[in-house]
């Protein structure tokens, strides 16, 4: 059992290593790259303001931010959710600063940069021509973008587990978003085969095939094989 943990953040600015903070963590837990549905979400208070820039990204303002939990306070909780899976994050290494940062503030060993699986440089080496944010990698494959009004941590990481299966070349699920809003995972059926105009000849040879066909006759009077050579 392969588990991952597929997350994401929010910020302050862009600048851990001078002062900037964590405002927003969203996680979700993908066992063999189906989510699981489990999930952790917290919004943070920095103390301190959040930049207009950054708001005008992720829309999480000072106001709404005042009555939130601190990183202190969640720390734990999540430690524990993400465990010692793999971390799965989109530039991996700005997500990771701002982490890492936070556990530094509290004298806690910091997460190793092993532990990431950047799916931006996966993107990288599979679309070298780009563009390859989370944006563009969803829309080439066909991911529904329609509740992304603005960034957040919780939904791009819903996201992102769906390009993450794509980039890999193993669709195996989507996330279906309902009328209210909320995500939801449902396991998806792969697209049909496509049946060719004209068969590909066989390749058993003539003498082969006749010693098959004399092969099945020792097998009794129901073998399966006339389900598929028709009745002898």
């Amino acid at each position: 059992m392969l588990r991952e943990i597929v997350f994401d953040t929010e910020t302050t600015g862009l600048d851990a290593a001078n002062g900037d903070r964590l405002i927003e963590i969203g996680c979700i837990e993908i066992v063999n790259r189906i989510p699981t549905g489990r999930e952790f979400h917290r919004l943070l208070n920095p103390d301190r303001q959040v930049h207009p820039d950054a708001v005008a990204v992720h829309g999480l303002t000072d106001e709404l931010l005042r009555d939130k939990p601190r990183f202190p306070e969640i720390v734990d909780e999540f430690l524990h959710f993400i465990g010692d899976a793999p971390l799965v994050a989109h530039n991996g290494t700005f997500d990771l600063g701002f982490i890492n940062a936070e556990l530094e503030r509290l004298s806690r060993p910091p997460l190793p940069p092993g532990r990431i699986v950047d799916t931006l440089a996966l993107a990288r080496r599979r679309h070298p021509a780009g563009p390859n944010t989370l944006d563009a990698l969803c829309k080439r494959y066909g991911i529904d973008l329609s509740q992304r009004t603005k960034h957040g941590a919780l939904l791009d990481s819903m996201l992102l587990a769906s390009v993450y299966v794509e980039l890999l070349g193993e669709r195996q699920t989507a996330l279906v978003f309902g009328g209210n809003g909320a995500a939801g995972v449902t396991l998806t059926q792969t697209a049909p085969a496509i049946r060719r105009p004209q068969p590909l000849p066989p390749l058993l040879s003539l003498e082969e095939e006749a010693a098959h066909l004399e092969f099945i006759k020792t097998l009794g009077p129901e073998p399966v094989w006339f389900q598929y050579l028709g009745r002898m």
